[in-house]
């Protein structure tokens, strides 16, 4: 049965095997389809790097020529595909020097230092500019780091799950976290007194009645985002990426929110808050209440009161935060989803303010922040801005760190990460 070339990206195995075999490379099946997995998708991807290169290692050189040439053509009938992978048509091309391309200058510029030299190029960067559409595209780097005298070439399209740098993503927001809450008790012993303080005006607050159970609500529309976003997670085929950007942002946003309430105390915004300064004795005692806010994850359907956390809301943030993962991280096409993740948002921070928990105020700069700093960090990781900027890995040397591997837009593809049930890979992939 002939194959059909215009969906390669879902052949199998077998079907990659039938496609050399046809091609005249019988002969690597073997190596590619058996030892390798080949598949139709990283079919696509394959270079001519990779072929010379290990743990393929060509060594004919005519045979790694023709096949090359085969794989062009394939890549060219899947233009459309390559793009939605995130594989622009230069990552396909061969990474050595000798491309053959008409109108391509090789230049060399000061190296920049990505992950302890991860970009270094023995001390350049190596980079090609072409004057027209073919071979590769202007600005595209073609970067070798030498390891202990081995030397690995750097692509675009490549996405390594890096699981240790996902662990230290993790250990991170753990630790901000009972940070957050230690200050969280600082904070409660600094709480005006509200017979000095009253409530601030504030438009919201003042022109809604509070409704009792609205907070509540609030937090049930953040868990219903959790589980939503913990799905999207089990099933996407790179949650380690996913995982690790969603750690470092809600790191980094919470950090900033220590920095705010420790800074300023608001008074409390509504009069049936029974909350007072609070004094938790010694610094042991200061723990111990850290430690609950910590486990409790600081809801109140887990048991948890706080006071004095006001400048800006912690429960926008995360609200916020898991929606525009939800949406991000999920096709387009998928409208559905992408309302009911937005309805909740938008429910969720409507019912904080009606609970009266917060001022209009906290809510609308957590809701800011969350956004801005989700989509800055998201168009750097993106377009790889970072890379040609000095400041932005001074500025950002965490988000350097995390994503300086991560060559372009995470594609939104999916897998059963489990051999059984047989169905749900079938259904899934």
């Amino acid at each position: 049965m002939a194959l059909s070339e215009d969906d390669v990206s879902a052949w199998s195995c077998k079907q990659v095997a039938q496609w050399l075999k046809e091609e005249g490379f019988g002969q690597y099946v073997e190596l590619l389809c058996t030892q390798h997995r080949l598949d139709g998708l990283s079919l696509l991807a394959l270079t001519e790097a990779d072929l010379r290169g290990p743990p393929l290692g060509l060594t004919v050189l005519g045979d790694i020529k023709r096949l090359t040439i085969a794989l062009r053509q394939l890549q060219r009938k899947n233009q459309a595909q390559l793009e939605e992978l995130g594989l622009a048509p230069s990552d396909s091309l061969p990474a050595g020097l000798s491309t053959g391309t008409t109108g391509v200058k090789w230049s060399c510029d000061g190296a920049d230092g990505c992950n302890g030299g991860d970009r270094l190029c023995n001390g350049t960067e190596l980079r090609s500019r072409n004057s027209n559409r073919s071979g590769y595209s202007s600005g595209e780097v073609l970067c070798h780091t030498h390891s202990n005298g081995r030397c690995r070439q750097h692509l675009a399209g490549r996405l390594d799950p890096e699981v240790w740098k996902t662990v230290i993503s993790s250990i991170y927001v753990f630790l901000v976290f009972g940070f957050t809450s230690f200050v969280m008790v600082i904070v409660h012993e600094r709480v005006p007194d509200m017979r000095t303080y009253p409530p601030l005006p504030d438009i919201f607050l003042d022109s809604v009645p509070r409704i009792p159970w609205a907070f509540a609500m609030a937090e049930a529309c953040g868990l219903i985002l959790c589980y939503m976003f913990l799905l999207i997670l089990l099933l996407h085929k790179h949650r380690s990426i996913l995982f690790r950007r969603l750690c470092s942002l809600m790191g980094t946003v919470f950090l900033l929110r220590c920095c705010t309430m420790f800074a300023t105390s608001l008074s409390v915004p509504g009069q049936h808050l029974k909350c007072a300064s609070k004094t938790y004795g010694d610094t042991w005692g200061k723990i111990q209440r850290a430690l609950t806010i910590w486990s409790g994850f600081g809801m109140t359907l887990t048991g948890v009161q706080t006071c004095g956390d006001y400048m800006f809301s912690g429960h926008t943030v995360v609200i916020t935060m898991l929606n525009f993962f939800v949406t991000e991280y999920t096709p387009r096409t998928w409208n559905l989803i992408h309302t009911i993740s937005w309805v909740l948002n938008l429910f969720g921070i409507f019912f904080i303010l009606a609970a009266h928990e917060h001022y209009s105020i906290d809510v609308f700069i957590a809701f800011y922040i969350t956004t801005r700093l989700f989509l800055y960090y998201h168009t750097l990781a993106n377009t790889r801005a970072y890379q040609h900027s000095r400041r932005a890995r001074i500025w950002f040397p965490m988000f350097s760190f995390f994503e300086c591997n991560v060559n372009g837009p995470v594609p939104n593809q999916y897998h059963w990460p489990f051999s059984k049930p047989a169905f749900m890979k079938t259904l899934i992939g």
